[in-house]
């Protein structure tokens, strides 16, 4: 499509190289000889995989469209509802004629950084896939097996699924011997285990109501599947853990997140990786922070006007800045202060949390923007100095 909006031309191109060769070759084309005064702006609804670094690698301008943005976009072109491929392309090609200067640019992260990325969204995401299985064990015990959650506080934790493994059922729980109860305490390096393989066998040896053998069988071989699966994340988690804090290590701006109150290898590699190390990707604190999605959006209506939540958020970056912000409640002077103050405005836990990580956010923004760590005084003078006012 040309500046006027005329279609220059249409194509479905294959995946992979031969894809990327046929778009370079229309692209040549329709330029001509004037190739190299010639800028191509690309419309594309993802800001990663190896079509958008090979177009940034060719020098083309692209442009991240967020899918919700293209639909609502769509619906300016017509009304009726029809949705295409075909028709999603020129919708695309019309956002980045008309549009360019409102549309984020792919940034320029640095492979360091996207490395760290990989990991720490694979990790996060295996822990995610922990719990999802941890409240599928839960709910299988609770079928059929009622006592194994009165004894066992962390059903994802080592011990209880060596237990679990070698009694799935009632009965064979029931013959535990406190030997082996200590020896599984033992091997998870647990404290008082006498006091606790005793809890556990009295626990497992009282009388609970429970199912017919054969469905009791049927469960005890789901909880087992279920068992080698956790066995497998744990692992894996570990491992991954690892790599994230390798990685993360080796960025030449760890240093600077580490010092941030609440922030540690793990979640400080999430922050970062999810931020991105683009400098120019951020124009101001309050950009770092509308794409956080910790800033506030304002509904204004006549008379009326509301400061609201975001929703349309990175979930991934929300959740460890939220962690960071509860963190630094135990570990920040300042940052227990003015969530305390958020608190005693009416504020709920949750609103107040997220206050105070939007102030993390902007704290965070100046010490990369100048390259200094984290200094407690010089971070909060400023809130400190309009309390005593």
């Amino acid at each position: 499509m040309d500046v006027s909006g005329r279609r220059l031309a249409k194509a479905r191109l294959p995946e992979g190289v031969a894809g990327m060769a046929r778009l370079h070759a229309i692209v040549g084309e329709l330029a001509g000889d004037d190739a190299d005064e010639v800028e191509v702006l690309v419309g594309i609804e993802t800001d990663r995989g190896p079509w958008v670094a090979a177009l940034v690698a060719a020098g083309y301008t692209v442009l991240v469209v967020n899918p919700l943005q293209a639909a609502r976009f769509r619906d300016r072109l017509g009304v009726s509802g029809a949705k295409s491929d075909a028709g999603d392309a020129h919708v695309l090609a019309d956002m980045a004629r008309t549009h360019s200067h409102e549309l984020r640019a792919v940034a320029g992260d640095t492979p360091q950084v996207q490395a760290v990325k990989v990991v720490a969204r694979t990790h996060k995401t295996l822990i995610w896939e922990r719990t999802r299985h941890t409240q599928r064990l839960r709910h299988a015990l609770r079928d059929y097996f009622p006592a194994a959650l009165e004894a066992f506080e962390d059903l994802d934790a080592a011990d209880t699924l060596e237990l679990l493994a070698k009694a799935p059922a009632p009965a064979q729980a029931a013959r535990l011997t406190i030997g082996q109860i200590s020896a599984a305490l033992k091997r998870a390096r647990r404290k008082n285990v006498a006091d606790k393989a005793a809890a556990i066998q009295s626990v497992l040896r009282a009388e609970h109501l429970g199912q017919p053998e054969v469905v009791t069988g049927a469960y005890a071989a789901s909880v087992q599947a279920l068992i080698a699966v956790l066995n497998v994340l744990n692992a894996q988690v570990k491992t991954l853990q690892g790599q994230v804090e390798e990685h993360f290590g080796q960025h030449p701006a760890a240093e600077i997140v580490l010092s941030q109150p609440g922030l540690g290898q793990v979640l400080g590699a999430r922050v970062l990786a999810e931020f991105g190390d683009d400098p120019t990707r951020y124009a101001s604190a309050k950009a770092r922070k509308n794409y956080a999605g910790t800033s506030p959006i304002t509904r204004a209506s006549g008379r009326k006007k509301a400061a609201l939540a975001r929703f349309v958020h990175n979930d991934r970056l929300i959740d460890a800045l939220l962690t960071q912000a509860f963190s630094a409640l135990g570990r920040s002077p300042g940052a227990r202060a003015y969530y305390d103050r958020q608190r005693a405005r009416g504020c709920g836990h949750n609103a107040a949390l997220r206050q105070l990580a939007n102030r993390l956010v902007g704290i965070l923004h100046g010490c990369l923007k100048t390259g200094t760590l984290y200094d407690e005084a010089t971070a909060w003078s400023h809130h400190a100095e309009s309390l005593a006012a």
